[in-house]
């Protein structure tokens, strides 16, 4: 039963992929394993939570098909610690319950599991499904998805808000400090799409298998679960069972105040200020024509003063942000300038990337 040949690059690049996967504490012990499963052609491997589920096809030399499952954690530590580019045999016995590990002089015995008691996510049938290429994607993820809460209790802030809207596919994610919004044109097969909160782990492993995957992402899409299938990798999430916030209604609308920066020379200054500042994390911004005055303070750590030169003609404003909600802001921007638009010393201001016309920001001042 198992017995298979194969590539340890190869199969240490499939097992990188589940370890986000399976979670460190687990009740149900299977959960710490992944599934191998030699087929004619190949052999499948998936790991799984019960909320989120990856399978990956890899090429092998398969003299005996069947499946088993090992530790996923073990496996890839053995797999890793291999000659790069060696060759790889292993194979199950059914009698002992061991899998046999031989690369060169190497040799393993792992303790298995039967296959048969491994959990598979059922897939739903899916109404929606659409194109997207690897770069929009994992943009909209990349500029939305360090706003996403990682406060527990706030379950439906704990994902990206993915829905359609007026001709677009749009992303948002907040934890009621900011919000980042983005969005582009709607593909094919997204039209009348529900919205959908897709959870926090799921789009980290996503972003992850984004970046190594040139070919276009097929999304499938029903009311529990989500599906992304890219070459020989399927990702598949329950959504989140909740309600988003209608974030709109955060979305300053008369914030007529604008002040343009350099995006780079803004977060330098921003950096050098905050080093007295990180324990309370508080900066006060000092708003003035052409010129913004940054500075921080306290009793214990010391004080800064910074300034840098703007574009700005409107009212004298002074409001304090978090430096470090504000820092991830402009880590998005990729633009050279930035344009924050203010109303008062008190509500919150929307940040935007001048050569990303797209995305928008939001930020709610604190007090310092």
């Amino acid at each position: 039963m198992l017995k298979i040949m194969m590539n340890q690059a190869q199969l240490l690049k499939a097992l990188a992929h589940t370890q986000g996967i399976v979670e460190r504490r687990q009740t149900i012990p299977i959960l710490f394993n992944v599934l191998i499963e030699a087929q004619e052609d190949g052999i499948l491997l998936r790991a799984t939570d019960n909320e989120i589920e990856i399978s990956e096809k890899v090429p092998a030399e398969v003299e005996e098909t069947g499946a088993i499952t090992v530790p996923a954690r073990k496996l890839y530590d053995i797999i890793r610690r291999l000659p790069d580019g060696s060759q790889v045999k292993l194979s199950a016995n059914e009698a002992t319950g061991q899998v046999t590990l031989s690369s060169g002089r190497s040799r393993f015995a792992l303790a298995s599991l039967p296959a048969e008691g491994f959990p598979t996510m059922a897939k739903e049938e899916a109404p929606f499904t659409f194109d997207l290429t690897p770069a929009s994607l994992s943009g909209m993820i990349i500029k939305t998805g360090f706003a996403v809460s990682v406060e527990e209790t706030r379950y439906n802030l704990n994902g990206i808000y993915l829905h359609q809207k007026e001709g677009n596919l749009v992303a948002v994610a907040t934890d009621g400090h900011r919000l980042a919004c983005t969005k582009q044109a709607l593909p094919e097969g997204a039209k009348e799409m529900p919205g959908v909160i897709i959870p926090r782990k799921a789009i980290n492993e996503l972003t992850k298998l984004l970046a190594e995957n040139p070919e276009n992402v097929s999304v499938s899409l029903s009311a529990n679960q989500i599906r992304f299938q890219m070459s020989n990798v399927e990702l598949s999430s329950r959504l989140i069972d909740g309600t988003y916030p209608e974030y709109e209604k955060v979305i300053p609308t008369g914030n007529t105040h604008k002040m343009v920066a350099d995006t780079k020379a803004l977060s330098n200054v921003i950096e050098r200020v905050s080093v007295v500042s990180e324990k309370s994390h508080g900066i006060k911004l000092d708003i003035r024509p052409n010129l913004l005055q940054i500075s921080a303070a306290a009793t214990d750590e010391g004080s800064a003063e910074d300034e840098l030169d703007t574009t700005y003609d409107g009212a004298e404003i002074d409001i304090g942000f978090n430096y470090r909600y504000l820092l991830d802001i402009l880590g998005q921007v990729k633009g050279e300038k930035v344009q924050v638009c203010f109303e008062d010393s008190v509500s919150p201001v929307i940040i935007q990337d001048l050569d990303d016309e797209n995305t928008l920001y939001v930020l709610m001042p604190m007090r310092v």
